[in-house]
């Protein structure tokens, strides 16, 4: 028992630390957000990977780089309505 207490604060403490771990009461918006967001930042991060997609784009790097960091400010769309929202 105590070993399920000390895993499930562990799994607490890793979400509270890093915000694309998600928690209990992360939607499916937030998730794809953020992998989508995560995605985008490593190829533009890495200049072999962001050739290698400028390439297959037949692109400039650049150009592609430019668009991927757009892409970060919304990358699942909108966010959808909330309940209390109206």
């Amino acid at each position: 028992m105590a070993d399920k207490l000390r895993t499930q604060q562990e799994l607490e403490r890793l979400q509270a630390k890093y915000i694309g771990t998600g928690h209990p009461d992360t939607t499916s918006w937030e998730w794809k957000t953020n992998i989508q967001r995560d995605t985008s930042a490593s190829i533009v991060g890495h200049p072999p990977l962001l050739g290698l997609v400028a390439l297959a784009q037949n692109e400039p790097t650049a150009k592609v780089r430019a668009r991927l960091i757009r892409s970060m400010i919304q990358p699942a769309g909108p966010p959808p309505a909330r309940e209390g929202d109206e």
